[in-house]
């Protein structure tokens, strides 16, 4: 067979076994059998061994196979994947709908199902996969490309070619391929999977595909991120589109007229929820209309056109074997019950935060009684009630200790505090938690300093606070328990790179108490240095719109402490970069929300969104008329259109180049 003829014949291979897998995996209709599927995936193989040019990135012989990943990548999404607001109940929902009414009039709304996956985003460019990645932190998030290109349902090119399109999906595992991957662990001698979740994120971020491949996960299509070159006007719509370009949607979806049907909705799939293959933990509320979605907005963490309903907890009745006292990273004592093991919500619970004395009395929890337990939105377990009629006689009240379980210095409840605290200033269980917390991935991301390393480094007393992990030297290193000279030299290079990490994550890393990383990003952009921030007095901090009363308080009070300032100047004798750098070339769009659509010749997507960002823009997906202008290229799409009709300024690549004052 000639070059010609086996391209030609490849292309028809491709088109054949892709539909083949779209018929399985998508529609759940096989047309051929196993066998000659297999007949055919082999003659493919064999055409592209021989003729390897012919290979090609669409190929379904490229699903399994790739090269085992040495660490993943990042991914910034072209637009911020926000998390959904949530409804626990009935009147949650009214309210929900009386504040879209008051801002959009009567909408129609569509109701999903909420899959409990691992959100992913799929991005095709002229039809093509070319990247999928987790959510992250809704800004940035981690590149799974070769892992989702061993998802079947997942389509490699478009039945429609587009020139971009952007997908929101739910990576999830069936049931019963949970459960058979589970007794495969077991029999193996391996640690199992606690639910279907958590074993379709282990799944998805493994460093070799093929074991992602051996998965069974499955990704239902439920949004559309991004789109060029094709016009969708509603959620509805939307479902539909991306059925008919090869997606695999969930089809239990349902078009509501008003949120009466909405609750009825919700409730009947509450009942029969544990009839499906799959776990589900709620059902979203999406407004139908786009242009209604446009109207209403979102807030700077969910959107105002959507809602989560979250299904009551799943009960399960339990016996408390004993309580035991963990020690915080912030000297909080926190009772914790034993449980005998139970399955609850699809995963198996054997603890449960007892938070304090007081709920402890309230509820009048023994050692030794029959409980019922349930996982708060499907997440943490807690106990709700105690079966006092199944109590024998021989339970047995808890006491908080008088001294910490950990250093035994003395315990104190301050006036007004449910929580008892440790009093000593060189507890154990506070440096080594505030130590894990300090390395940890979203503050000073120093790799090789497990809680396993860092207890040794205390043991061994090489360490007494984070700031001390900067004066380690090589020959205290390989002195340690299996730390040989080359983990010591990695050690040493992952601390020193820490120090460049930036002043965000190192005030996240101080562990200062309801400042998170988000906050941390806030802090950074708004006092600029370490200085600037330990200096911020309550009024200055209350400026900033998303800190509050106690965060505030926590930040003045944390900085007022003179071990703070100790902390601080080790950090900086140490070299250890505290101050924020500007990336703003200039503030010519100081103030403007930008939007951009079509295709434009100086600039890549991700390229145009830093740009507008290091000059003071802020870029926006949608156009609305808070939108100060649209940037348009090539190919422009719907957003043009809602431009104009919105009278939204439009503008050339070339006018805003001009706009920056840069050729």
């Amino acid at each position: 067979m000639q070059l010609g003829e086996a391209a030609k014949r490849v292309e028809e291979l491709k088109r054949e076994i892709e539909e083949h897998n779209y018929r399985y995996y998508v529609l759940d209709k096989p047309s051929i059998s196993d066998a000659q599927y297999d007949w055919l995936m082999r003659e493919l193989q064999e055409l592209e061994n021989k003729f390897p040019e012919l290979q090609s990135p669409d190929s379904p012989t490229q699903r399994v196979g790739g090269s085992p990943a040495r660490e993943f990548g990042t991914v910034r999404h072209t637009v911020q994947l926000l998390s959904l607001g949530n409804a626990f109940g009935p009147d949650d929902l009214r309210d929900f709908d009386r504040r879209v009414r008051e801002a959009a009039g009567d909408v129609e709304y569509v109701v999903e199902l909420k899959i409990d996956g691992l959100t992913v985003a799929l991005t095709y460019v002229d039809g093509m996969l070319t990247t999928a990645a987790t959510r992250g932190d809704g800004v940035t998030g981690e590149d799974i490309s070769q892992n989702l290109k061993t998802v079947y349902s997942v389509p490699l090119k478009l039945k429609n070619p587009l020139p971009r399109l952007e997908v929101r999906g739910e990576a999830y595992m069936p049931k019963e391929s949970f459960e058979r991957l589970n007794l495969e662990r077991e029999e193996n001698g391996e640690a199992t999977f606690a639910n279907p979740r958590n074993a379709a994120a282990g799944s998805l971020r493994q460093l070799d595909p093929k074991v992602t491949a051996s998965r069974n996960l499955k990704v239902f299509a439920y949004n559309i991120i991004y789109q060029e070159g094709a016009k969708v006007d509603s959620q509805l719509g939307s479902l539909e589109f991306l059925r008919e370009q090869g997606f695999l949607v969930n089809e239990d979806f349902l078009l509501c007229k008003n949120i009466d049907e909405v609750i009825e909705a919700c409730l009947e799939w509450g009942d029969k929820r544990n009839s499906l293959p799959y776990e589900i933990d709620g059902i979203v509320v999406k407004v139908n209309s786009f242009a209604a979605q446009e109207e209403l907005g979102e807030t700077a963490k969910s959107p105002r056109w959507a809602i989560a309903y979250k299904f009551p907890a799943q009960q399960e009745e339990t016996v408390i074997e004993d309580i035991v006292v963990r020690v915080g990273r912030t000297g909080v004592l926190t009772p914790t019950a034993v449980l005998k093991p139970v399955r609850v919500a699809g995963s198996t619970v054997s603890r449960a935060t007892l938070h304090n004395i007081d709920m402890i009395r309230d509820k009048d929890i023994r050692i030794g009684d029959h409980v019922l337990i349930q996982k708060a939105g499907d997440v943490i377990p807690e106990v709700v009630q105690v079966l006092p009629e199944k109590r024998t006689g021989g339970e047995r009240e808890f006491q908080m200790p008088a001294v910490c379980p950990e250093c035994q210095a003395e315990v104190i409840r301050y006036e007004n505090e449910a929580a008892h605290r440790c009093t000593g200033i060189a507890c154990p269980a506070k440096q080594r938690e505030g130590i894990i917390h300090f390395v940890s991935r979203d503050a000073m991301n120093i790799d090789g300093l497990g809680p396993a390393v860092v207890g040794q480094l205390l043991d061994a007393g090489l360490i007494h606070n984070a700031a001390d992990l900067y004066h380690l030297k090589f020959d205290d290193l390989v002195k340690l328990e299996r730390m040989g000279k080359k983990s010591a030299e990695n050690l040493l290079a992952a601390i020193e790179q820490s120090k460049e990490r930036g002043l965000a994550p190192l005030i996240f890393a101080l562990g200062i108490r309801h400042v998170g990383a988000r906050a941390g990003k806030l802090l950074a952009a708004n006092f600029m240095s370490m200085d600037g921030l330990s200096k911020a007095g309550r009024e200055d901090l209350l400026e900033i719109p998303e800190v509050g009363p106690a965060m505030a308080e926590r930040i003045v009070t944390f900085f007022r402490q003179e071990q703070t300032n100790e902390f601080l100047d080790k950090l900086a004798a140490a070299g250890v970069v505290m101050v924020e750098e500007s990336k703003l070339k200039s503030e010519s769009l100081a103030g403007k929300t930008i939007v951009v659509t079509g295709t434009l010749n100086k600039f890549g997507r991700k390229e145009i969104e830093e740009v507008i960002e290091a000059h003071g823009g802020k870029p926006s997906g949608s156009v609305s008329k808070k939108t100060s202008f649209v940037l348009a290229g090539e190919n422009a799409g719907s957003k043009l259109d809602k431009a104009r009709s919105l009278g939204v300024l439009v503008i050339t690549e070339e006018e805003f180049v001009e706009m920056l004052g840069e050729r």
